[in-house]
């Protein structure tokens, strides 16, 4: 008997490297009739070179349906795309982080969910995901999250939402990286999207240890650069206990950081082996870039990606900075096949484990 398959045809904006993209790929469910319910890329988007170039390497889209340009002018591109099912954009979170100066919708990239609208209003999927982190529902306190999902609800012919802060930790993710995650089902499909309930909790939280140790040949593989350290640096770390940052530990002052003001807890922050990672981020100066347990050295953009959840056989593109920034601003890939999947069941009438959302179904009627 001939398989039947149903493919949701994907558009991605702001697509990064292809965190959503390679959990896209790793999204399957099969009915009891053998039908299989999977995602194949159509199109994607971003402003940065090397993400593109990550993204053609790794992800199975048409070379040419990767689009590198600002999303401005990325939009006046719409008409001559094809048909897509659903959509996804983890809107830039640099004014919505809570790190920073939270400007919000006023900041640079505040304003830039606005173009995942318009392609909503454009293609009118059938389903829709959008990424942010946490921050965004304290944003110019608090109105920037409403008027956010007001236009997303109100976008094409009208979405039902299902918002919540997936903290991935607690879906097998070795990382405490909590993030917004809106779902949205066009209206006249009448479906109900449910959160996938959490497979883990604080007994049984994958570990650092458990990705990094996984494998011995990991300093083998493609992105692990050694970051050189200083020897003050070498010695500093020696001396930060695992789970310590340079200002809870018992150092020399010659050792000590001498900084006025917001002391940030990530600066010289030593991973704990037995415990999920705090969050990988993309950027920032000295003593940021995320620091062995054991071993007094930053991680390798390798040990970055497994904590992200990227398989090994995913190769980044770009200088060493430009790799870094590329895994930090990523979603898990694991992270988007949990919420991917259960799109497709959702879709293919299969039941799954859930639990209520953090807003309800619609932020506007709970």
């Amino acid at each position: 008997m001939t398989k039947k398959v149903l493919e949701f045809r994907l558009g991605e904006l702001f697509s990064g490297p292809g965190g959503i993209g390679c959990g896209a790929a790793q999204s399957q469910v099969r009915k009891k009739d053998g039908t299989v319910f999977r995602i194949k890329h159509s199109w994607s988007n971003d402003i940065d070179r090397s993400s593109c170039e990550t993204f053609r390497r790794n992800i199975e889209v048409p070379t040419e349906k990767v689009f590198c340009e600002p999303v401005d002018r990325f939009i006046d591109r719409f008409d001559t795309l094809p048909k897509i099912d659903g959509l996804s954009f983890g809107f830039p979170c640099n004014d919505f982080s809570n790190i920073g100066e939270k400007k919000g919708l006023k900041g640079k990239f505040g304003g830039l969910y606005e173009y995942g609208a318009f392609a909503i209003d454009h293609f009118k999927p059938k389903w829709f995901l959008a990424e942010n982190v946490g921050g965004l529902t304290n944003s110019n306190e608090g109105t920037a999250f409403e008027k956010i999902i007001k236009r997303l609800r109100n976008a094409g012919d009208g979405y039902e939402l299902t918002t919540h802060l997936y903290k991935f930790e607690d879906y097998g993710i070795p990382q405490k990286r909590h993030r917004i995650v809106i779902v949205g089902i066009r209206k006249d499909l009448n479906r109900k999207f449910l959160v996938p309930r959490p497979t883990h909790s604080k007994e049984n939280w994958v570990s650092v240890r458990d990705v990094l140790e996984r494998s011995p040949r990991i300093h083998t593989l493609p992105n692990s650069e050694i970051t050189h350290q200083s020897s003050t640096v070498v010695e500093r770390l020696k001396l930060i206990p695992p789970g310590k940052n340079v200002w809870n530990s018992e150092l020399p002052k010659r050792l000590q950081l001498n900084v006025k003001g917001a002391r940030m807890s990530s600066i010289y922050r030593k991973l704990h082996p037995d415990q999920p990672s705090y969050t990988v981020t993309g950027s920032g100066g000295g003593g940021t870039h995320m620091y062995h347990y054991e071993e007094p050295r930053a991680l390798t953009n390798r040990e970055r990606a497994r904590i992200q959840t990227f398989p090994d056989t995913f190769v980044f593109e770009g200088s060493k900075e430009e790799v870094r920034k590329q895994i930090g601003m990523a979603v898990p890939p694991k992270a988007a096949s949990i919420i991917l999947t259960s799109i497709l069941k959702t879709f293919a009438d299969i039941p799954y484990p859930h639990v209520e959302s953090r807003w309800g179904v619609d932020t506007e009627e709970n």
